[in-house]
């Protein structure tokens, strides 16, 4: 049970990594309020959680959400002593791409929906935790696209752009709230099976690419399970003594050159 009694909100918990996550948290003996934006992923979300968690719809990107979330938490479970923030996604229907091509409202979509969201949520933690005293933690979600272009299949450099500033983002947060004993860390993943992943996972070259890029266990996409274990170990106190870094759970894509 690494996360007895820990209270958690996980931003963007109702789907995907966020909702494996939230499930793994509570395994591991947590109590938990997840967000979505979807009031029909909130409901089954929340039947899930199975009496351990609660689930709350709200935009990421709304400055009110945040904060309510964590008050949600501290009223309901008694506490509050990590954030999970997964909320983000492609803004490519919207027009991120390659530079060339990048609308002005696909840039601003891109930003709103992976790094002011961010920024929110991780304001209101902070606030919340120094309020309280005694610390806590947050974990960010980045993508391998933030530090490992692959131009070919993923050539969205807004999106790369906003993943590579969570990094540069919680690095600093990290180094200015350390004396707070607040924790900021990031975990950055490669190309995961969600509702995000659609474009990728229905094309049959895309899919032979990511099977050389992401060579582990025979080669294949990521699970969102496959990031639960980092997700429970940076929100426990396992990690007490750890801040500032960022995980690359990404199945080799890192050190694979890929076969297009």
């Amino acid at each position: 049970m690494w996360l007895e009694s820990k209270k958690i909100v996980v931003v963007g918990g109702t789907t995907g990594m966020g909702l494996s996550a939230a499930l793994a948290f509570v395994r591991e003996g947590a109590q938990v309020v997840v967000v979505g934006r979807n009031p029909e992923s909130c409901t089954t979300a929340e039947k899930q959680l199975d009496g351990n968690g609660l689930a709350m719809s709200g935009d990421a990107s709304d400055p009110q959400t945040s904060p309510q979330a964590i008050a949600l938490c501290q009223q309901i479970f008694g506490g509050f002593d990590g954030l999970y923030h997964v909320a983000g996604g492609s803004g490519r229907r919207f027009g991120d791409g390659p530079l060339h091509d990048i609308t002005l409202e696909g840039w601003n979509y891109t930003v709103n929906l992976n790094l002011t969201s961010m920024m929110l949520s991780n304001q209101a933690a902070v606030r919340a935790f120094r309020a309280q005293g005694g610390g806590g933690v947050i974990l960010n979600m980045g993508s391998v696209l933030g530090s490992r272009p692959s131009p070919a299949y993923f050539g969205t450099h807004a999106y790369a752009a906003m993943k590579s500033a969570v990094i540069g983002f919680s690095k600093s947060v990290a180094a200015y709230y350390a004396n707070d004993n607040i924790r900021v860390n990031v975990i950055a993943p490669a190309l995961v099976e969600t509702p995000m992943a659609q474009r990728a996972t229905k094309d049959d070259t895309i899919m032979a690419f990511t099977k050389t890029k992401q060579p582990l266990d025979g080669g294949r996409i990521g699970q969102p399970d496959d990031l639960d274990g980092a997700a429970v170990y940076f929100m426990s106190d396992y990690s007490a003594f750890t801040t500032g870094q960022v995980l690359t759970v990404d199945g080799g894509w890192s050190v694979s050159e890929g076969q297009i």
